[in-house]
């Protein structure tokens, strides 16, 4: 066969088995409605912050597939999942958008992470519904594994932190997570002191890893612009992989003072929510480092577009670590991403293991988080072992007016 003439069969071809396969997905695909919303707490987690809340969420569909999101507070959640009800869980972007936009105040960060819970669980019916991995949906496998780094080491039995810093690397880790000295306990904090101390635990931190970025330190903005800077000069010829939150993040112009004034890598984002709480760190070069997470940012479509921003700007993504549901579904998206680079954190080197999740809900080698090829999330829940709170059946008693535009796309109201 003539080389073109062989080409353009091809290409006829292709499109043809693409157009079949889509049109069979459509057609497999079940018309569901959302008929209820389950809300549950999570035993043995008592930490009462909005925004690391680690409820885990059930939406139920008409076609009986259940779909599982992870975090939000009880009348967050509430407010929230009245929003849906009754809705096709498939428009997962359009739903997502209803309920950002549709009690017209903006989303504090507090309901960014409910609707974190809710959208988690609607790409979880979807994949379900289909038979495939979260990361198909968004695009397909970009990298074979997640590297992690740990902060703290369970699996250690050395009694000092560089020992320890040692058996994680060994263990396959790419890095090891160290904070400043002091800030525990009621002493208090003398930063002069603390800085020096710092700066002396980074050497010996560096020293005990073989240096070569095997190490980061988070600063957890306890320090003011002047030592936060004085540590970081002092480490620069160490080149750790990270420094995080040097000093507080509310305005972005302080970081444009600390990068004139430093070369260590920078990281922020950790208590961020969504795209516009980062984007002037990302867009003006402010950082290296996103540590943006789920479901803080309000989703993993979210998390998406963040992603293309921090590719677009030459960002790497290092989110910071929430719950166990949520970090499975991290790995879907940092696994269907392609950021300059990717690093996930895990507390204590590994992941939990919570009663309430199967065994396998991550997949956890040689130090790294392997994308999970089952349908969905991935992840299954035993509802028996985790502690009901409420349901959703109905809509909102009190429904806020919502404006669209002729093509029916949401606008604000």
């Amino acid at each position: 066969m003539h080389r073109r003439n062989f080409i353009k069969s091809a290409l006829v071809s292709s499109t043809a088995v693409w157009a079949g396969l889509s049109e069979s997905m459509a057609q497999a695909a079940p018309k569901l409605k959302i008929t209820k919303i389950r809300y549950y707490s999570a035993p043995g987690y008592n930490k009462p912050l909005f925004n690391q809340a680690r409820g885990i969420v059930e939406i139920y569909t008409d076609g009986g597939i259940i779909g599982i999101g992870e975090g939000g507070s009880k009348d967050m959640i509430e407010q929230c999942a009245q929003m849906i009800i009754g809705e096709d869980p498939f428009r997962v972007e359009h739903l997502w958008q209803n309920v950002y936009r549709g009690m017209f105040y903006p989303p504090g960060r507090e309901k960014l992470h409910a609707l974190g819970a809710l959208e988690m669980a609607l790409w979880d019916i979807k994949g379900k519904a289909l038979g495939v991995p979260v990361y198909e949906l968004l695009g397909g496998a970009t990298r074979n594994y997640v590297e992690c780094y740990a902060t703290g080491f369970r699996a250690s039995k050395a009694k000092t932190e560089e020992e320890r810093a040692r058996d994680c690397i060994e263990a396959g880790l790419r890095a090891y997570r160290i904070g400043p000295t002091g800030g525990s306990g009621e002493a208090p904090f003398d930063f002069y002191d603390n800085a020096k101390k710092t700066i002396d635990l980074c050497k010996r931190m560096d020293a005990a890893v073989g240096g070569g970025g095997k190490w980061a330190l988070d600063l957890h903005t306890r320090f003011d612009t002047t030592e936060g800077v004085k540590i970081c000069k002092a480490l620069e010829n160490l080149e750790p992989y990270f420094v995080e939150d040097i000093v507080r993040s509310e305005n972005p112009a302080v970081y444009k003072t600390v990068r004139q004034m430093t070369t260590v890598p920078i990281a922020v984002g950790e208590q961020f929510g969504d795209r516009w709480d980062i984007n002037e760190f990302i867009e003006q070069r402010l950082i290296d480092y996103t540590r943006i997470t789920l479901p803080n940012t309000g989703g993993i479509g979210e998390f998406k577009k963040i992603a293309s921003l921090c590719e677009t700007h030459y960002v790497g993504m290092i989110p910071h670590f929430t719950g166990p549901l949520s970090t499975a579904a991290l790995v879907h998206t940092l696994g269907s991403s392609s950021p300059t680079r990717c690093l996930m954190e895990l507390a204590g080197g590994e992941p939990e293991r919570p009663a309430y999740f199967n065994e396998d809900y991550v997949n956890f080698k040689n130090g790294k988080l392997y994308l999970n090829p089952e349908p969905g999330l991935g992840v299954k829940f035993d509802p028996k072992k985790a502690t009901f709170v409420m349901e959703i059946t109905a809509k909102t008693p009190f429904p806020h007016p919502v404006l669209k535009s002729p093509d029916g796309a949401i606008h604000n109201w």
